[in-house]
């Protein structure tokens, strides 16, 4: 394979940068506050997003002044975005990045989210203006120049770990052995996988002492994209049909759409992951519903917050969804006693 050398070597500098890291050579910085990392060891989405509102909501339920710190990736703007102040919503998803917003506007009243590649400077400044106690960093398996209380890790059950293939030829961001620097690991999509049992122990041979959580995503709601965009309760009880239609841009859709087709929607349009919509893809999404005799669209809390400002001519329906663990007072314990 061709991309494979270009793998190999990017293997190599992963670990040369682990163990600068491990010996110090290179130095992690204290957040001055309990800090969570919630992060990945592929590329791709692995429903990380719903997990990082679940630790903050547990973090703010105990009495935590609770701050999200994300790169932000995907975002037009540089340096350090508020995206949310804790209360409202300060920045469209293009400034401030579309899971970032879709975090903000899912923990309105409970965390502030800070979009800035330098999460220890952002960190600083959090501190100083928000009296932050409790710092839950996205994605930041690999951001290791910020010291955490306790590193969790996603691995989704339905991509194995088998192949081993780094970037690019693979999707793993860095060695999978590494994963032995984790605390506690949370299998996602537990409930899709061929055998969930088998892929658990196949974490514990690559992690022994770590905690290990099975989660599947579930709908927490699914309300109107005007009722989301608005913040506004659902209202009226919202049902799929297979007259819906769905469309979504994301790093890996078919957990999403397998949910969907168990509702009994199978119809899709799919996007590059991150994708910015336009009047145009709207217009496209539309005609290629009422080719398919469809009457409604469905999408993810990620993808509606980069639909505002554009027109709809049928009802679209915003799909939020919830983390479910399979011992959720065990992981409640974990995170508190970070």
């Amino acid at each position: 394979m061709l991309l494979a050398p270009i793998g190999w070597l990017y293997g190599k500098i992963a670990d040369a940068r682990n163990a600068l890291y491990d010996r110090g050579t290179l130095r992690s910085y204290d957040l001055g506050a309990k800090t969570i990392s919630i992060g990945n060891i592929t590329a791709g989405g692995t429903g990380k997003t719903p997990l990082v509102a679940y630790v903050a909501e547990i973090l703010c339920g105990a009495g935590e002044k609770v701050c999200i710190l994300t790169r932000g990736y995907g975002r037009e703007s540089s340096g350090r975005v508020l995206v949310s102040d804790g209360e409202k919503i300060l920045v469209e998803a293009r400034t401030g990045g579309d899971e970032p917003t879709e975090l903000a506007r899912k923990l309105i009243g409970k965390a502030i989210v800070v979009a800035d590649a330098d999460r220890v400077a952002a960190a600083a400044w959090a501190k100083e203006n928000f009296a932050v106690t409790a710092f839950v960093l996205d994605d930041a398996f690999q951001h290791r120049r910020a010291r955490r209380d306790l590193e969790i890790v996603c691995v989704d059950a339905t991509s194995p770990l088998s192949s081993g293939r780094m970037l690019p030829a693979g999707n793993l961001r860095e060695p999978i052995k590494n994963l032995s620097r984790a605390h506690a690991i949370v299998v996602t999509r537990a409930d899709l996988a061929v055998s969930a049992e088998d892929f658990v122990q196949s974490v514990r041979k690559l992690n022994p002492t770590a905690y290990v959580f099975l989660a599947e995503a579930r709908f927490r709601a699914l309300r109107t994209l005007d009722a989301f965009l608005s913040g506004t309760p659902a209202g009226a009880e919202q049902r799929l049909t297979p007259q819906t239609l769905s469309f979504c841009g994301l790093g890996n859709p078919k957990p999403f759409l397998r949910m969907l087709a168990n509702e009994g929607t199978a119809i899709t349009r799919q996007f590059r992951d991150h994708h910015r919509y336009t009047q145009a893809d709207i217009q496209g999404i539309e005609n290629a519903a009422r080719e398919y005799q469809c009457d409604t669209l469905v999408t993810t809390a990620k993808d509606a917050v980069k639909l505002e400002g554009l027109d709809f001519e049928m009802p679209c329906l915003v799909a939020e969804m919830e983390v479910v663990l399979n011992d959720p007072d065990g992981f409640r314990e974990l995170v508190l006693s970070a």
